[in-house]
């Protein structure tokens, strides 16, 4: 039996005028998941990622503490929704203001209530595809990856979004609680699907052994 690593990508610049790249902290939680499963004599068979740079920066961090790593094949199926688009669509005054707890928890609260009413069809965020085909490209990517990669590792580095969908398919459950499981997920968090012959079965979720030493305890992150 095969398994895919659906790895999350390590902390990216909340709050700056770029989000999509790493901070120090998401580099050092990348750096840490590498050493850790070189430690334990992790390999991988085949290496895929969304296109964002935080995405491709995640993989470089961990692959420079590893022996060896397949080349990577970019896959857009694992990019993220847009939230800043997703939440001006139900809230067209929101300034963007994260940079003070109120301002990140409204945003939050703005963000699960702009992704159900994009995934009931009631918001169409500018530049976004809509939820069936956001969703039904995970569905694709994830039954071709069960299809060429039985009894294989293999390696996905993604975004909160894509890793929630891709396990609430797995599990059966509704959109609904794949927001909650996406909001759940920690920065360079593995979570690992068991590759059958039949179906993919969830092993873990949001785990982050690699992050369980008291002096890491700063390095746990969700945004």
């Amino acid at each position: 039996m095969g398994t895919l690593y659906l790895v999350r990508h390590g902390q990216a610049s909340y709050g700056a005028a770029d989000y999509d790249q790493l901070s120090p902290r998401g580099a050092l939680q990348a750096q840490r998941l590498g050493s850790f499963w070189r430690a334990h004599g992790q390999r991988f068979d085949a290496v895929l990622t969304g296109t964002l740079r935080r995405h491709a920066q995640t993989l470089r961090e961990m692959a420079g503490e590893l022996a060896e790593m397949p080349e990577a094949v970019q896959l857009p199926a694992f990019d993220e929704y847009d939230g800043l688009a997703l939440v001006r669509a139900l809230d067209p005054a929101f300034a963007g203001q994260v940079d003070t707890p109120e301002g990140f928890r409204a945003y939050f609260r703005l963000l699960c209530d702009a992704l159900a009413q994009w995934m009931a069809g009631t918001i169409s965020p500018r530049g976004m595809p809509d939820w069936q085909d956001f969703s039904g490209a995970i569905r694709a990517a994830l039954d071709e990856l069960q299809r060429t990669h039985q009894g294989h590792h293999v390696l996905v580095v993604s975004s909160g979004g894509p890793i929630a969908t891709a396990i609430a398919q797995v599990l059966g459950v509704t959109p609904e609680v794949g927001i909650a499981l996406n909001m759940r997920l920690r920065n360079s968090s593995v979570s690992e699907l068991d590759v059958g012959k039949r179906r993919l079965a969830l092993q873990t979720f949001n785990t982050v052994a690699h992050l369980a030493a008291p002096e890491d305890a700063g390095l746990l992150t969700h945004a």
